[in-house]
């Protein structure tokens, strides 16, 4: 009888590690195309912030902003998602408008900290007669996949510049990749790609094929830019990005990245985010150091936001108070401070659902 509860009691808690092993695996981040800059921004929040906590964050890829606000409000698993902020923007806007949907999609979801900027790339053929973004205007042009952050800003960018929508017969959707190989063989005039850079998407392809792109600039003089510079800012796209391919500044538009969440409440949930809130204030530094090289346009900062945006209350906490200790000190990183590894938790607190993930 002795052995038989022995064997039981191993049987029971061997169940515990599993359960526990799936409630680690249950935290998800959604991300962006696979030589997107997302999924390595992701990729580093995995290893660099979540690892230390014991945290397993899967990274996943996806057509980019628009179909993560969607799995962030309704996949199962999906914690964290990175978002652009026109993409946001336009479910606020849209909620406003009287759309329902868009109102249940994006009244939960709340801001963990903004990211840095990504780059629009309006690309063309290198022997195209067109050298400046103003002169897309009646083009065939591909603004990216359906459900991708790059067709939500590649068609706002129009509309604002233009005054008018791009025509149904000019608009091509097309993933990054294949916008660019129709380009080469003039199946298109323009594609318009959102990323960050120095951006894989560019760096894998060689020399030859680079050869045959080149980048619109933008002309602030006209009022074209003027419009499109009431949503989106100036920026440049570097040399020393593409040193294979573009030899001088190229001035285009850019757009912010986000992390987001979900405004969650159970009590297990909360702690994790809690700790990992904690973890990115810790690791910040080593982000900066050995992550994507975006991550040294990220400044430990929240800044106010714009009506319809909110916070996640418990990051918001912890990241303000990383962003004092941060100001005591006089330093640009956060302070490096120890904590212990995350606790399995146990039969008592499972039993009284104090563990479960949402």
């Amino acid at each position: 009888m002795h052995k038989t509860f022995l064997m039981l009691f191993a049987l029971f808690g061997l169940a515990g590690l599993v359960a526990e092993a799936h409630a680690q695996a249950d935290y998800k981040i959604v991300t962006g195309p696979e030589r997107g800059t997302y999924i390595q921004i992701g990729q580093d929040l995995a290893k660099i912030v979540a690892d230390p906590i014991g945290m397993n964050l899967d990274v996943l890829a996806s057509k980019g902003s628009a179909e993560n606000v969607q799995r962030m409000r309704y996949e199962p698993g999906v914690k964290f998602a990175l978002v652009q902020s026109d993409v946001y923007q336009a479910y606020v806007d849209m909620a406003k408008a009287g759309n329902e949907e868009a109102g249940k999609i994006i009244q939960p979801l709340r801001l963990i900290m903004p990211l840095y900027n990504e780059e629009i790339y309006f690309v063309v053929r290198s022997d195209s007669p067109l050298n400046y973004i103003h002169e897309i205007k009646d083009k065939n042009i591909s603004v990216g996949l359906i459900g991708s952050g790059t067709a939500q800003s590649a068609t706002t960018v129009y509309k604002l510049m233009f005054n008018e929508p791009i025509p149904d017969q000019n608009m091509q959707h097309y993933s990054n990749e294949e916008a660019l190989a129709k380009l080469i063989v003039r199946k298109l005039d323009v594609a318009i790609i959102v990323v960050g850079q120095p951006a894989k998407l560019f760096q894998d392809l060689n020399s030859d094929l680079l050869g045959q792109l080149k980048l619109l600039k933008l002309d602030p003089a006209v009022p074209e830019t003027t419009r499109a510079e009431q949503t989106y800012f100036a920026a440049t796209i570097r040399p020393s990005s593409y040193p294979n391919w573009i030899k001088e500044d190229s001035p285009t538009l850019t757009v912010k990245a986000f992390l987001v969440t979900y405004d969650y409440n159970l009590r297990g949930t909360v702690g994790a985010m809690t700790q990992f809130a904690d973890s990115l204030c810790t690791h910040f530094d080593e982000l900066q150091a050995n992550g994507h090289p975006k991550w040294k346009q990220v400044k430990m900062e929240l800044p106010p936001l714009t009506r319809g945006w909110k916070y996640y209350p418990p990051t918001e906490k912890r990241l303000r108070a990383c962003i004092r200790k941060m100001a005591s000190t006089g330093s640009d990183t956060a302070p490096v401070t120890q904590h212990a590894p995350k606790r399995p938790c146990t039969d008592a607190e499972k039993v009284l659902m104090l563990c479960n993930n949402e």
